[in-house]
């Protein structure tokens, strides 16, 4: 075949490749190109920025691998180690109460500090609630669960503006859908992190046991010493994580000293006013707050009034482990097969339905009393909310990139003040009522906002189905 010299001097084009004629006139309009072959800005370049943003999506989940089997873990533990005045319980309230108020601010802490560095200072807050642990009583734990909600908000908002922006940048890279790439991403993250409950509560059984004679509990002191070793090697992983903007001008333009104190809090207070006025976002907050809930029951309930009668303390373990194991395998199923709102609505759909079963099989007091039977029960319950947990915070996760992408900061603020809230409501309230009220009230609050998530799927649906269809 011959070649083409009239116009690229000593630069050969192929014309039976269609896919270079496409990128050959973008490389020959760049100024001093004229010399370097067209070929060179294929393959290698962008295969390079693709293993880049995948990798540090594998940093961050096993990152945050790492830092929550030991805070899960020991969360699970508070309602039952702690009895005390009910310590362990009031500094879990304590706790989200503290995480509600500073998601408040959390976004305007991550864009001054960049989400890096967010993550880096929210690691430190788990490392000093574990410690505390150690030596658990008011003094000590209050405080630790003071500075964790502060650290929490910024480690989660971080979170998700990291792996948003990750995701839309590989997405636009590589010239693919950006609702499957940050499905894929969500999936990712959510699977690994869900892991936490599954390894974290393993390492619980196997270092913890029930002291039959003195009616304690033995080897507390060496699973919170093995668990800061752990966090630790977690927070080492998070300083190979490379840094990202936190809009699409960068992420220095807001950390510099231009963008003043005041101007940045205009900026938040803009920034959520408009969140709440968003008629998308207050269609998700009950589901938002549904979730919040959900995970709640499970850590302080669950354990407590159905896991610790069937099977004992040392029993949280083996629960959770399940509840993390089916948690893990859903959050991976379901960032894999999302693709778009219809296909969030489906999967929710799923993970309600689970959680469902779990609560009518409650609500009817069916159990089983018999020895392996009603362990595996007690696993099938556990199963089915770790279902359930996974598809709301992949589905959740990935709708809010996906909707929210003019401030996803303030967005994911939004979802952690509303999961946080229901959670410390649950911590503080939960005692004073019944067990059997409290899964009516969960029963009844999921019925509700799932019913407004398919409203929000129906209202979106219809006015961005066209502009979706072009843009695919």
């Amino acid at each position: 075949m011959t070649s083409d010299k009239s116009k690229f001097g000593n630069i050969y084009i192929q014309p039976s490749s269609n896919r270079e004629l496409q990128f050959q006139p973008m490389a020959s309009a760049i100024p001093g190109d004229e010399e370097t072959p067209l070929v060179a800005d294929n393959s290698p370049p962008q295969a390079v920025k693709t293993t880049a943003h995948t990798w540090d999506i594998h940093i961050l989940s096993l990152a945050f691998l790492l830092v929550f089997l030991a805070f899960g873990a020991a969360q699970n533990l508070q309602s039952t180690l702690n009895t005390e005045e009910d310590l362990g319980t009031t500094s879990l309230g304590i706790l989200y109460l503290s995480f509600t108020f500073f998601s408040v601010v959390a976004s305007l802490v991550v864009r001054v500090l960049g989400s890096k560095n967010a993550l880096l200072l929210g690691t430190t807050g788990y490392v000093f609630y574990v410690a505390a642990n150690l030596k658990p009583n008011w003094y000590t734990l209050v405080p630790a669960s003071v500075y964790l909600g502060f650290c929490a908000s910024i480690i989660w908002v971080g979170e998700g503006t990291y792996l948003t922006s990750a995701a839309r940048s590989h997405s636009t890279d590589n010239n693919l859908h950006e609702g499957a790439v940050i499905g894929d991403f969500n999936g990712e993250f959510w699977a690994v992190y869900a892991l936490h409950q599954f390894i974290g509560n393993l390492i619980t059984f196997a270092l913890l046991s029930d002291d039959q004679q003195g009616g304690s509990t033995k080897g507390t002191t060496l699973l919170f010493i093995v668990f800061l070793f752990i966090m630790t090697f977690g927070a080492i992983l998070m300083c190979f994580l490379r840094k990202r903007g936190v809009n699409s001008k960068g992420e220095q333009e807001l950390s510099g000293a231009d963008a003043g104190a005041c101007a940045s809090l205009k900026s938040l207070s803009k920034s959520l006013a408009n969140a709440l006025s968003d008629t998308k976002m207050l269609l998700i907050i009950p589901l938002i707050a549904y979730s919040g809930l959900q995970q709640a029951f499970v850590w302080a309930e669950f354990t407590k009034y159905v896991v610790t009668p069937a099977i004992g303390i040392s029993g949280v373990g083996s629960s959770m482990a399940a509840y993390g194991a089916f948690d893990g395998i859903c959050s991976l199923l379901a960032g894999r097969l999302t693709s778009g709102l219809s296909s969030v609505t489906k999967i929710v759909a799923v993970g309600v339905f689970a959680q469902a079963v779990v609560l009518i099989l409650l609500l009817l007091d069916f159990s089983i009393s018999s020895g392996l039977l009603g362990t595996l029960y007690i696993l099938f319950l556990a199963g089915l909310l770790g279902i359930g947990d996974g598809v709301l915070m992949t589905q959740l996760n990935a709708l809010i990139g996906i909707l929210f992408k003019h401030d996803t900061e303030g967005a994911f603020a939004q979802l952690k003040i509303w999961q946080c809230a229901t959670i410390a409501i649950v911590f503080f309230f939960a005692p004073l009522i019944s067990f059997k009220s409290v899964v009516v009230i969960m029963l009844a609050f999921l019925c509700v906002s799932f019913c407004i998530f398919l409203w929000l799927a129906l209202k979106v649906g219809n006015t961005s189905s066209p502009s979706t269809s072009r843009r695919i």
